[in-house]
């Protein structure tokens, strides 16, 4: 598929997107790159180390979370949206579940919304803007209650959902990207499964499958650690997800992950070239 002016095989490689919070209050690294000289020096960091696709967020999804105004957060973004794109060679995945937000990113350069809400937010306008503007999407699955019948079935169901009002809206099919939801209306045995059943995930709904676990409480409960270190927790649930077909794993530590992947996808594949590893 394609992003931004960057083709990504998603049938055969497992790529890097890197995590950049321009807000106060995220969960393990608010307010340590809101202002634009920060977050440029953190994306040549990242990129630096390989990172594929960036991804910016201007509103934190923690537990608990305040919700801002749309205007808040477009001002948030869309300027290092566009002081990223004037410096720098990379995909921008802007992470939203507001249209007003989505639209103001895709103006300031943004090629794919990241949309938590998987297209269920509002009445359509999401979905009808990323058909009309062309860009790439990767819908996540939540819901606002945790009363499921069979869980992975309904999850299954949940995603089938946000698929049919993509088509609906007229979406390609080559521009979606679909993710399992870790941490989002999920107990702690529900994210363990879903991580478990990743490749069940991709076989059934047939879309590329990017899984977004860095840092999250699933390891903090696992482990007993705090945010701040949970980087060995996060590179096992990577290795997981690249040997059970994800095609995109969205991390805090490009370096470290980049490198289990890559040794993953070398014994997965065999050895081939060093391009091919990436």
């Amino acid at each position: 598929m394609k992003i931004g002016n960057k083709e990504f095989d998603v049938n055969r490689n497992c790529y890097i997107m890197g995590i950049l919070n321009v807000t106060p209050d995220s969960f393990s690294d608010g307010g340590r790159y809101n202002d634009i000289d920060s977050a440029l020096r953190q994306t040549e960091k990242m990129l630096s180390e390989g990172m594929d696709i960036l991804d910016i967020g201007g509103e934190s999804t923690r537990p608990g979370y305040t919700k801002i105004s749309d205007e808040e957060e477009i001002q948030r973004t869309a300027p290092v949206i566009e002081a990223v794109k004037s410096r720098f060679d990379v995909p921008i995945s802007l992470d939203t579940y507001k249209f007003r937000v989505a639209e103001a990113g895709i103006k300031a350069g943004a090629d794919l919304v990241n949309d938590i809400w998987g297209l269920k937010y509002d009445s359509g306008e999401m979905a009808a803007l990323i058909a009309k503007t062309g860009a790439a999407c990767c819908l996540m699955h939540n819901r606002d209650n945790m009363d499921y019948t069979s869980y992975f079935d309904d999850v299954i169901a949940d995603m089938e959902e946000t698929v049919e009002i993509a088509e609906k809206a007229g979406i390609s099919r080559d521009r979606i990207i679909l993710d399992p939801g870790v941490g989002f209306a999920k107990s702690y045995e529900n994210n363990l499964e879903v991580m478990d059943r990743m490749d069940e995930f991709c076989k059934r709904l047939g879309y590329p499958v990017l899984l977004g676990a860095s840092r999250k409480s699933v390891i903090g409960l696992t482990l007993d650690l705090p945010s701040d270190e949970r980087l060995e927790g996060t590179i096992a649930l990577s290795v997981i997800g690249a040997m059970k077909g994800a095609a995109f794993l969205r991390v805090h530590d490009i370096k470290e992950n980049i490198r289990a992947v890559k040794m993953t996808m070398a014994v997965m594949k065999g050895y081939r070239n060093g391009q091919d590893m990436h």
